[in-house]
């Protein structure tokens, strides 16, 4: 099976071609932070327009790389949900049409089924069943996955994400948005062990089993450490004309110190989620997996336990139209659908297609663990 897979949740317009014995054949990416850096937050209308005016020229690149045909095409995945409305409808309903068109089947997947199932493009793919942290700007949870479409919610934030957090924090030491891999960056410069912030959630977790997250409360005591620590430098310099360059010295002890926070709660909470489960193999995603102190604790920590962890690879841990086309894939072969997709129910592969009206709609808010 040849699936074409779009992409426009949110600030990146991703489209890629998936078969299902060949693999991934080609996918593309636009991505609009230049435009939303100039408002510091994306800006859903603007999204919206440029998703329009990229979601054609991508597919036509797309196919034209992978030597195919519209005609080839056995079915058009694209991201339902959750995400933002007006972006979401822009994939949403040039999916559906482009299927009504082709008389194939339209399958719409969860943005998250995404993430979770796209360490599964790697050449040495995890198997079924594993434990799921997906971590990113929006989201931050854990899942038990033991099959494609059976999933079982562990732990999730309580507030804010960790990526959330991440360029949350970055906005208060003043490096722009998105701030998350420049926060990375910076940390890489600092000191973790200068300062000491709360660990959220986690003190009590093998006594209560709690497997949530919330990183509200580490923010603000990074706010309240940052005008505290950023004041007494500059004291210090006008008294004593020090180093101009001691402020960024502490920007970057904070960065470490906040970065190193964030880090052992994901690791201490995805540790114990395979020990609650009994499952020996982790997978991360999402944006938030990218980070390299993240991937270095979990590599080792995971090792000494005797676990083994997966990722994507770099280029499909934000968000990319290869994970809808694989996850449609995936689907397919299953013979799952969500119901509120718009194209033919499938019971098996692809039969009795196209035999809808391909009415479809879309979820700027869904839970994963109904997306079955």
């Amino acid at each position: 099976m040849l699936i074409l897979g779009i992409e426009t949740s949110c600030d990146e317009t991703g489209i890629a071609l998936y078969h299902s014995e060949r693999g991934l054949l080609a996918h593309a990416l636009h991505t609009q932070m230049a435009m939303h850096e100039e408002y510091g937050g994306v800006v859903p209308e603007l999204a919206s327009r440029d998703h329009i005016r990229r979601v054609l020229p991508l597919t036509r690149e797309v196919m034209h790389r992978a030597g195919a045909a519209l005609q080839d095409l056995d079915a058009v995945a694209y991201t339902q949900g959750p995400g933002l409305a007006g972006a979401l409808l822009v994939g949403t309903s040039i999916a559906n049409a482009l299927a009504f068109t082709l008389g194939i089947p339209a399958i719409g997947i969860h943005h998250l089924e995404g993430h979770l199932l796209s360490p599964l493009l790697a050449s040495n793919p995890p198997a079924f069943p594993f434990v799921a942290l997906l971590v990113s700007g929006g989201h931050t949870q854990l899942m038990r996955v033991a099959a494609v479409g059976e999933y079982e919610l562990l732990g999730e934030t309580l507030d804010d994400a960790a990526g959330e957090a991440f360029d949350k924090t970055a906005h208060l030491l003043g490096l722009g948005y998105p701030g998350g891999a420049a926060l990375a960056q910076l940390a890489g410069e600092g000191r973790a062990d200068r300062y000491k912030l709360p660990r959220p959630m986690l003190e009590q977790m093998h006594k209560t089993g709690n497997l949530d997250f919330s990183f509200s409360g580490l923010k603000t005591a990074v706010l309240l450490l940052a005008r505290q620590s950023l004041e007494q430098e500059r004291g210090e310099q006008d008294r004593q004309a020090k180093d101009q360059r001691r402020g960024t010295h502490v920007r970057a002890d904070i960065a470490a110190a906040f970065q190193e926070a964030i880090v052992d709660v994901l690791v201490a909470k995805s540790l114990y989620a395979l020990e609650q489960t009994d499952l020996a193999q982790l997978v991360v995603a999402g944006g938030v997996g990218a980070n390299r102190r993240l991937r270095e604790r979990l590599d080792r920590e995971t090792k000494q336990r005797g676990y083994a962890v997966f990722y994507p690879e770099f280029e499909f841990c934000t968000d990319n139209g290869a994970m809808i086309a694989l996850a449609g894939a995936l689907r397919l072969g299953a013979g799952l659908r969500n119901e509120a997709s718009g194209a033919p129910r499938l019971e098996a592969g692809l039969s009795n297609a196209a035999k809808s009206d391909y009415a479809f709609s879309v979820k700027p808010r869904w839970d994963l663990s109904m997306a079955l």
